[in-house]
């Protein structure tokens, strides 16, 4: 069901010519673009009326309006059964833990004696968080996207997710009952690339938003490109990924089972394990037909997921090796089952998030581990970070020089101007002494 790649006895390649060896999902957001685009402007031409039409044509669904009423969501509330209820609070709490630390503080520098330069860490104004509500209900990514913004201080937050034609044309009720739980009211019922365009542009219902964030499919990844410098965005999010490394002490139970858990994700999700063990390779392979055989979602998500071209059992030499290849692949989630992982886990450069033994398995940290499950995909770990309080916040440089600080270092600045052939960038330092530059001594 699962291929191999054998990377053993030669010396592996670097960089890009070790990722290309690699297995990864086809997720070509450039030619999604082009079937964007005209939804984008429609949206931005006609707004709510663009946006009741795509309902009732990509969902099916007809709705007179786009923003859901209050009362829809304390009644998911109130429904909401009471185990759920306590899972999703539980999952807050820990969330809220993890993301208050994070809250960066203003720090001051003295550069010399009268004038300082102060970071400023101030929250985005207004952010749109996207839901998805496909093949599955994601109440922990409302949590995931709403607590850190709630932590660095957003003023306004507003939630969007696909309307349900079983649920009259509303996001799924778990959803909406998520939001009431975070004390968030401002949801719509909106999917795809119409809802980016309508945090983008606005519309009677909606105003527009500086940042939208939240996972979705390739649509929503082509319409954040698309929109992209008109609104913030997070990441172009692709399909997810697991990467487990992992040796010969690792239980072929658990590793199975979390190839599995990550499969039933979509047809799309790519299970990379990556093992100097062929015994654990082999009993790996043969622990996941009986597991597959116990679950859901198999002809559907599961067995596409594990059968395509994006999932596969990589086979090295030896745990340098390993690092080396989990390294280039950069997982969105990352496994390490090995003998002392704490000290692998911190050898490891790139990953969404790295989850250490085998207490740790990537399902906890979906929900209930404190940490953030919006991360990179697609190898982007290389360059960029998970969702966090610091994706809401922003860097503002507050300089502050008396006139004698700047009397000190105006030669300099005149010199540089000058260098550059910016002469009214030097003139504007003259101004300040009557065109006399003084002289440091």
């Amino acid at each position: 069901m699962i291929s191999r790649i054998d990377l053993r006895g030669d010396a592996l390649p670097e960089g890009g010519a070790l990722r290309d060896l690699l297995p990864r999902a086809e997720f070509d957001v450039e030619a999604a673009l082009e079937k964007v685009r005209p939804i984008c402007e429609d949206v931005r031409h006609r707004g709510t009326a663009a946006l009741i039409d795509y309902a009732r044509r990509f969902d099916g669904v007809e709705i007179e309006r786009v923003r859901v009423p209050v009362e829809a969501l304390h009644s998911a509330l109130d429904e909401l059964d009471p185990a759920v209820r306590a899972a999703l609070e539980e999952s807050i709490r820990r969330a809220r833990i993890v993301h208050r630390e994070q809250r960066r503080t203003d720090t001051t520098t003295k550069v010399v004696p009268g004038g300082t330069v102060t970071e400023r860490w101030v929250p985005v104004e207004r952010v749109g968080l996207y839901v998805p509500g496909g093949r599955s209900v994601y109440p922990s990514s409302v949590v995931m996207n709403v607590v850190p913004a709630q932590e660095a201080g957003v003023e306004s937050l507003a939630v969007t997710s696909p309307p349900q034609a079983d649920f009259g044309g509303l996001p799924h009720p778990t959803i909406l009952a998520t939001c009431a739980l975070l004390g968030v009211d401002e949801v719509y019922a909106a999917g795809g690339a119409q809802a980016i365009a309508m945090f983008a542009y606005g519309t009677d219902e909606c105003r527009p938003a500086n940042l939208v964030t939240g996972p979705g499919n390739i649509y929503v990844a082509a319409a954040k490109r698309l929109l992209k410098g008109r609104i913030g965005i997070d990441s172009e999010a692709g399909p997810t990924e697991i990467a487990i490394l992992a040796d010969d002490t690792a239980d072929p139970v658990h590793v199975a089972a979390d190839l599995i858990s990550q499969a039933e994700h979509d047809p799309m999700a790519a299970a990379v394990l990556v093992t100097d063990s062929v015994e654990l390779a082999e009993k790996t392979e043969k622990e996941l037909e009986p597991q597959i055989a116990a679950t859901k979602h198999v002809e559907d998500r599961i067995v596409p997921a594990l059968s395509g071209r994006q999932s596969a059992i990589v086979l090295v030499d030896g745990l340098d090796e390993g690092l080396k290849v989990v390294d280039a692949y950069g997982a969105e989630h990352l496994e390490i089952q090995t003998a002392d992982a704490t000290a692998v886990a911190a050898r490891v450069r790139n990953a969404g998030a790295v989850f250490v033994g085998p207490y740790a398995p990537v399902s906890l940290g979906d929900y209930c581990a404190g940490s953030n499950h919006v991360l990179p995909t697609g190898g982007c770990a290389c360059h960029s970070s998970g969702l966090s309080v610091q994706s809401f916040l922003r860097g503002i440089h507050v300089v502050d020089y008396s006139r004698d600080a700047l009397a000190e270092v105006a030669h300099h600045v005149v010199t540089l101007a000058e260098a550059e052939d910016l002469p009214a960038h030097g003139a504007a330092l003259k101004a300040r002494f009557d065109w006399k530059v003084p002289q440091s001594k």
